[in-house]
């Protein structure tokens, strides 16, 4: 299931916040989609999964332009888990990952009700959220909540997720964890990732493939370790960096100062 994004250009308010972008997420694999603030990378997801409709070209799943699919057709291939969800009051974590099982539910027919707790059960396993789900949503920590949204999200057992900044406001741990169990679940259901990540290092660390943002384009693409580099880093956040190594041997950059410009 690939998803294709061609001469893509959005407007919102009278303001241009992507101009003429292209741009292919491979099948099964994991792009990270990196920028500075105001890039644009919030509006390409949600263009992308369907949410924002006022644009100018075409986005396609496997060729298909997804303004001739059906809200339900698409949400049955693709999930996104926004920045900022929000559940409704007394939801526990249960009830909230059910929701997710909205695109397989029609008011003149009868759900099924063993698809459906199976992919709840799923869900809930591959986030570990079985000792919590009668616990309310409103109860959890920052890490536990964001799982739980996590997991309404799988429940729609799409072939496309879509996250945008899904570490943002959590501690270190909670951040490794929520990367991890999105490693595992390409890995483990190659299922395609597609995520908004502010972290250099967890591109670096947690995706195959890398699409930096600026100035409302596509400024490079590729690789992580290829593609984001000191100089990349001086160019688009114009901050100056030091490369080194970590005892797994992946290359991490490390933010020292920033670039000033020349007088």
């Amino acid at each position: 299931m690939i998803l294709s994004v061609d001469s893509l250009c959005v407007h919102i308010g009278g303001r241009e916040i992507l101009h003429n972008l292209s741009l292919t997420f491979p099948e099964g694999r994991r792009t990270a989609v990196i920028g500075p603030n105001g890039a644009g990378k919030s509006t390409l997801l949600r263009s992308a999964a369907g949410l924002c409709t006022e644009y100018d070209g075409r986005i396609a799943l496997n060729g298909q332009d997804i303004r001739c699919m059906d809200r339900q057709q698409l949400a049955r291939l693709l999930a996104i888990l926004p920045q900022g969800a929000a559940a409704p009051a007394d939801t526990t974590v249960r009830e909230l990952v059910d929701y997710g099982r909205f695109p397989y539910r029609h008011w003149f027919r009868r759900a099924d009700g063993k698809a459906d707790r199976e992919a709840v059960e799923w869900a809930l396993s591959v986030t570990h959220l079985e000792s919590l789900q009668n616990r309310q949503v409103q109860t959890l920590s920052g890490g536990e909540r964001q799982r739980a949204f996590l997991a309404m999200a799988l429940a729609q057992k799409p072939k496309i997720l879509l996250l945008d900044e899904p570490t943002t406001y959590l501690d270190i741990a909670h951040q490794l964890e929520v990367m991890q169990i999105v490693t595992d679940i390409n890995k483990n259901y190659h299922m395609t990732i597609i995520m908004v990540l502010h972290d250099i290092n967890h591109a670096l660390q947690y995706s195959d493939e890398v699409a930096v943002l600026k100035d409302k384009r596509i400024w490079a693409q590729g690789r992580p370790g290829e593609v984001l580099t000191a100089d990349l880093l001086a160019d688009v956040f114009r901050v100056q960096a030091d490369v080194f190594t970590n005892r797994l041997g992946a290359k991490v950059l490390c933010p020292v100062a920033l670039v000033h410009p020349a007088h």
